[in-house]
């Protein structure tokens, strides 16, 4: 039986940092042996909040290969591509745009949200307006069966469901797949100063930062604001290093600082000194990938031109049959 396809993108807006890795990329290797899997930089999709200096969209795309290589994308599995060196993902916007009416996306919730959330841009454009559609496109392309997503995500999904019953309806042939949403749970984690971690919110630790870096991030996180002196006792679970406890450090050790946090027998310093340890060893091998990979710039854009090359098929076939349906093919 074939594997089904699952597709997914990730923003080349920034660095990629811990919470991207958690909230997606570990997922997707997790994913790769049992799906047929097909992962793209979404260069395009930058620009809603980028339009005004896209220069540095090529380099945060490159930086993005090289984190996905190091966390264990392999290319004999996955087929990893570039967004915009497929101009059929712009053409099936188009087509697509044609026949989405405009309630359906200003009633978008992610429309109010990143308006509200990202205050130093104009994100009134018709182009972030249309990003659900655009969105709809990249995934329709590939016939995907599944894409990725976190719980809270799922309802941002139908729309896409909805796009594609619409286009099937007015042109009566089932040209696209509705896809489905693969649910993964992520653990909430937040940046350095307790807020979300994000790129804007400049609390981040990136999964290029180097040993150093990594040490004096830890060491200026917030930590349980009832601990004003060594000798007051905290509460774990309300302590922003104790979520990265969870994920880096042993069973052992986070019972130990959960004892020594909630007696004062430890404090907020150690608890760094430790997670530091703990995450440099989880660390440790990404970062070593990371560099390897970093020095081999020729290596990584081939194989994204390769991945590319090879999603393209898939894209033109899928163009032929949507314009078949719509009996707008002209040859």
């Amino acid at each position: 039986m074939a594997k089904q396809r699952i597709l997914s993108g990730m923003q080349p807006s920034g660095l990629l940092h811990l919470g991207n890795y958690f909230g997606a990329l570990k997922n997707w290797v997790e994913l790769q042996d049992d799906f047929e899997c097909f992962y793209f930089i979404a260069d395009w999709h930058s620009l809603t909040t980028h339009y005004e200096d896209p220069s540095k969209i090529r380099d945060y795309s490159f930086n993005v290969a090289v984190d996905w290589l190091a966390a264990g994308l392999d290319p004999e599995k996955s087929t990893l591509f570039i967004q915009s060196h497929i101009p059929e993902h712009a053409e099936l916007f188009l087509f697509l745009s044609m026949i989405v009416p405009v309630p359906w996306l200003e009633r978008n919730p992610t429309y109010k949200e990143k308006q509200d959330e990202i205050k130093n841009v104009d994100m009134s454009s018709l182009g972030f307006l249309g990003y659900p559609v655009l969105q709809t496109a990249d995934i329709v392309l590939y016939k995907a069966h599944c894409v990725p997503v976190g719980v809270d995500q799922e309802p941002h999904l139908e729309i896409s469901r909805e796009i594609v019953r619409r286009f099937n309806g007015i042109y009566k042939k089932e040209v696209f797949i509705e896809p489905k949403a693969k649910i993964s749970q992520t653990p909430k984690l937040n940046g350095l100063d307790g807020r979300k971690m994000s790129k804007s919110y400049n609390n981040a630790i990136f999964l290029a930062d180097d040993e150093k870096t990594l040490e004096k991030k830890i060491k200026s996180m917030l930590t349980d604001p009832q601990r004003a002196r060594r000798d007051d006792p905290g509460d774990p679970d309300v302590c922003n290093l104790f979520p990265l406890h969870k994920l880096y450090s042993t069973p052992e050790m986070q019972a130990e600082v959960r004892e020594g946090c909630v007696t004062a027998g430890i404090g907020c310093g150690d608890c760094k000194k430790m997670l530091n340890a703990s995450m440099l060893r989880g660390m440790g091998p990404h970062m070593e990938r990371r560099r390897e990979f970093a020095a081999k710039p020729k290596e990584v854009m081939d194989i994204l031109f390769e991945g590319t090359e090879k999603a393209r098929k898939v894209a033109k076939e899928t163009m032929r049959e949507a314009q078949e349906a719509m009996k707008f093919s002209h040859l």
